[in-house]
């Protein structure tokens, strides 16, 4: 039976943009396809954009994928760019036929996607390699994940994460790389090579905390975690401004003084009026290495004392989610860009990352932060 263009077509269709993460069919990526009588098959595909990151990846991907439809002799690619008119076609399939408007998708009535914004009073207690762990967990259980790197002047997801790509753009859409099945955004992403900081002022913060969530394009996310600086500055206040249904989780140590500077953290929630998701206590103990025992190297009690206090100042159950212990690897697998609840799924540390995700997955009944586009009767 001769090779047809549709066998080729649903080969292509199993092809997913790695940026956009749908098929390349669906995206009109797909420029042509010439079939030779023996076999040979030649696909033309479109890049979003010249000097595309992803191309060599594309290219693989589309080969493989025609290469394993029957009667296929050989493949050759040849890679084109789309003109500003098709990215724009683009953009307005993507965002819907409102066209490119400037509006936070998880803002809109009927979004389901849960946001969580990791808090701490202090630095040094782990809350980015908490924020990437719960991430690598929740993805890897099947979740749609995306994380914002909204620590501007100590931004370090993209490390953790092994993210190396910088962002496209199309048209005035980013493009966020994906690293571990995460979506991620960080403002390292888009600074000039070296460790130059970044120096800005409130305003700022505000705008590129507003164009990470409005300019980039997140598709149908079922979790965003956004890593937010130690204490109550700008960016927090941001959050609650742009986001008012994000639930805050705060990350501290057993020790009081970590404790004590977490709980004023926390408290913004009484003047943002934001939903506290919980407490998470890290580096809880150290496991003996020659014994059962717990070295209680921080002290202990620090997590429940935060949630009881912050329960005591916002009138509702505020829960301790869990007690994450030390462990090396966790530091290990930060640096080297390979979260720990991938590389080592069984060790303590892991595990308590892993049911702390679980436990936050888990959509809740209530109606409350929950854009429910409802107006008064005025008959």
């Amino acid at each position: 039976m001769a090779l047809t263009q549709e066998q080729v077509t649903a080969a292509l269709a199993t092809v997913i943009d790695p940026e956009i993460r749908r098929p390349i069919t669906d995206l009109d990526m797909v420029k042509s396809i010439e079939i030779a009588a023996d076999g040979a098959v030649r696909v033309g595909v479109f890049l979003t954009v010249a000097g595309c990151p992803m191309k060599d990846t594309i290219t693989r991907d589309v080969k493989n994928a025609v290469s394993k439809v029957e009667g296929v002799t050989g493949v050759q690619i040849e890679l084109d760019v789309m003109s500003t008119e098709q990215r724009k076609v683009l953009q307005t399939k993507l965002r819907g036929d409102r066209g490119p408007e400037k509006e936070i998708p998880f803002n809109q009535p009927g979004s389901l996607t849960r946001v969580f914004a990791v808090a701490s009073g202090k630095g040094g207690v782990g809350k980015s390699s908490v924020t990437v762990n719960l991430a690598a967990a929740m993805a890897s259980s099947g979740l749609k994940v995306g994380i914002v790197d909204a620590d501007i002047y100590g931004h370090s997801i993209p490390r953790m994460l092994g993210a190396a790509e910088r962002p496209t753009k199309v048209e005035d859409m980013i493009m966020p790389p994906v690293a571990h099945d995460i979506k991620v955004i960080s403002v390292g992403m888009f600074k000039p090579e070296g460790n130059t900081p970044v120096v800005w002022r409130g305003p700022m913060l505000d705008r590129a905390l507003h164009q990470f969530l409005a300019d980039v394009y997140w598709g149908d996310l079922d979790v965003l975690l956004l890593d937010l600086p130690p204490g109550t500055g700008d960016i927090a206040i941001s959050v609650a401004q742009r986001l008012p249904s994000a639930e805050i989780l705060v990350v501290t140590t057993p020790q009081m003084a970590a404790a004590e500077v977490a709980e004023r953290a926390g408290s913004i929630a009484a003047q943002t009026h934001q939903q506290i998701a919980g407490v998470i206590e890290n580096m809880a103990w150290l496991p003996c290495p020659h014994c059962d025992e717990r070295i209680a190297v921080f002290g202990e009690g620090g997590g429940q004392t935060v949630a009881d206090a912050l329960t005591r100042t916002l009138g509702t159950r505020v829960p301790l989610l869990g007690q994450v212990p030390i462990d090396l690897r966790l530091r290990e697998g930060s640096d080297e860009g390979k979260p720990l609840v991938l590389t080592e799924p069984d060790s303590p540390a892991a595990a308590e990352l892993r049911r702390i995700a679980s436990g936050l997955s888990k959509r809740s009944s209530s109606l409350k932060g929950l854009h429910l586009n409802l107006s008064p009767n005025r008959g």
